[in-house]
This record gives structure tokens, sequence and C-alpha cells, in this order.
């Protein structure tokens, strides 16, 4: 009950995001970028974090929710911004739905391929279908509507698309907090923790897991249909191997199952890439790596891991005295 209350602290990210707005009016396509790998690493998270399935291809339903709402827009089907969010959603869930019911009979290394082969087809899928989805070249100068009619949400008023994508991760946010804190998200880490005690107590493991992966595929649905409105912009990236490690690690970077591993992992990860891509354009890769192998090493669970590891020591130290 005391971790499901509120604390002051959880107010910070959200301040920080309008105080973002404010200060930084110039860097409002960045702060979309930022905000949208907060979502996409939060859907992972539920997945990874809470329920422990082990998956590479999460970019998948990323994809699937990007093609979405690029391909209605693109050919003047469907433009409404929250109503395209919200099919973007159905159907990368719905892709999340019958590939779980297939892949969650599997587990370990098993699971990790085969997540891994279903990003891979739709990939091949999309640029098969070139003259739908535009194959390499994607679909550029995507037609957003206006935001309820009245905010142009063009490329020339960054402003509404950035507020449209922290209320976006704000309400999405809310409802993961509320799912992992319920009984049902209570019982996804009893499964990740001891999955054959979870059994012995009847608990309907599998079918637990099959709707995991559905709402997480969902959610990274959203993050790719909201990447695509907020850029007017798809193609292949959104489906390929590079967009699922990167998710994968921010959650490394900033603490998987803790729910603001997502939001510390994201300003680290491309703040750092921002950082050394103008010092080492050319190796800018190498210190990410360098400081993914620290974090690895004396980091355990990443950031939020590290600074739980030395709270603990701190309130051990002031116990005694």
């Amino acid at each position: 009950m005391r971790r499901h209350r509120l604390r002051w602290w959880e107010a910070l990210p959200w301040i920080a995001g309008i105080v973002f707005y404010f200060a930084f009016p110039d860097y409002l396509g960045f702060g979309c970028e930022l905000l949208v790998t907060i979502l996409f690493a939060l859907s992972l998270d539920l997945a990874l974090g809470y329920a422990g399935i082990i998956t590479l291809g999460h970019a998948a339903f990323f994809g699937a929710g990007a093609y979405t709402v690029g391909m209605l827009a693109s050919y003047n089907i469907w433009t409404e911004p929250i109503t395209g969010l919200l099919l973007a959603a159905l159907v990368a869930g719905a892709i999340g739905f019958l590939s779980g019911i297939v892949l969650l009979r599997t587990r370990g290394l098993t699971l990790l391929m085969l997540t891994l082969c279903i990003m891979a087809l739709l990939e091949q899928a999309a640029n098969m279908g070139a003259a739908y989805t535009g194959g390499f070249d994607g679909l550029p100068s995507l037609p957003i509507a206006p935001l309820f009619g009245v905010f142009d949400f063009s490329a020339l008023y960054a402003d509404t698309q950035y507020l449209f994508a922290l209320a976006v991760l704000f309400v999405c946010f809310l409802f993961v907090r509320i799912l992992v804190y319920s009984p049902f998200g209570q019982s996804l880490t009893g499964i990740r923790e001891n999955v054959s005690r979870m059994h012995a107590i009847g608990s309907p493991v599998r079918r637990r897991l099959i709707v995991c992966y559905t709402i997480s595929a969902a959610l990274a649905g959203v993050a790719g249909g909201l990447l695509a409105q907020t850029t007017a912009y798809v193609n292949l990236a959104v489906l390929g191997l590079d967009r699922a490690a990167t998710v994968l690690i921010v959650l490394i970077l900033g603490g998987y199952g803790r729910l603001y591993g997502a939001f510390i992992g994201a300003v680290i990860y491309l703040a750092l890439e921002h950082f050394l891509a103008q010092v080492y354009p050319t190796a800018w890769q190498l210190g990410l790596g360098l400081m993914l192998v620290v974090i690895a090493l004396f980091a355990r669970n990443g950031i939020l891991g590290l600074a739980e590891t030395l709270w603990r020591r701190y309130e051990n130290r002031r116990g005694p005295s």
C-alpha cells in the first residue's frame, strides 16, 4: 500500500517536462524524440522488467504503430491525431496478442530469437510492400490534422507536438503505474521471480503473460504512432534492430522494473548521444559503449539500481547510530 501512494518526487519528471517547454523552445523537436523514447522504453519495461518476458523484437510493435498512423495519413484515410494513436495501439496490440499466443509457449533464448524473427518478418513485409509503405524511402510529409481542430500539428508548430506528446506520455504512464501496482501487476512480478511457484498456486501464468505482452505491444504502438505524427515521416528504421537495441540500452542505463528507469535511461542516452556526436562525430558510439560496460559492471540494474543500493547502505550506517 505504501508503494501504491504517490510521493512528492514523482511530480519532478512532469515539472521538468513543463520547464523544458519554456526553457528550451528551440529544442522541442529533441524533446518530442525524448518523450517518444521514454514511452517506448516504458512499454518494454512492462514486458521485460515486470513480467520477465525476454524480447529483442519490441520494435515490431513500435513500427506497426508508426506505419498504421503513417499509411492512414499518407493516403488521407485518417489524419486525426488522438484517434490515430488509438488505431495504432489497436493494430500493434493485435499483432502482440496473435504473436504472443505462439511465442509465449517458449522461454529463454528461443523466445528471444522468435521475437527477433517477428520483427524481421514485419520489416521485410514493409519493404516488399513498397507500393503502400514507401519501402526504403518511407512515407514523408504526412498530413496530420490539427489537434481538436484548432492547434496546428505541422512541423512549424513544434510546441503543439511537444505538449501533445507530453500529455500522451502522462496518460500512458498513469495507466502503467496503476497496472503494475494492481493485483494483476503483482502477479506478473511473481511470475518473473518464480514461475514454478505461480503455477503451483494455480495462477493462469500463460494467460497473464499474453495479456501483459498485448498491453505492452499496444503501448509500443502508441509510441510508434506518436513518432510518425511528431516527425511527419515513417520509414523502415522504425522496424529495425537499431531501434530495438536502443530501447533495450535505455532500460539497462536507467534500470528495468522500476517505472522511472525509462525516464532516467532515455534522458541519459539521448543527451550523451547528442553530446558525443558533436564531440566525436565518427566515434560517438565508442564512448557510449564504454559507459555501458561501466554500468553493467558496477551498477546492477542501472542508475536507479545503483542509487537504491547506495541509499540502503546509507540507511544501514545511520541505523546503529
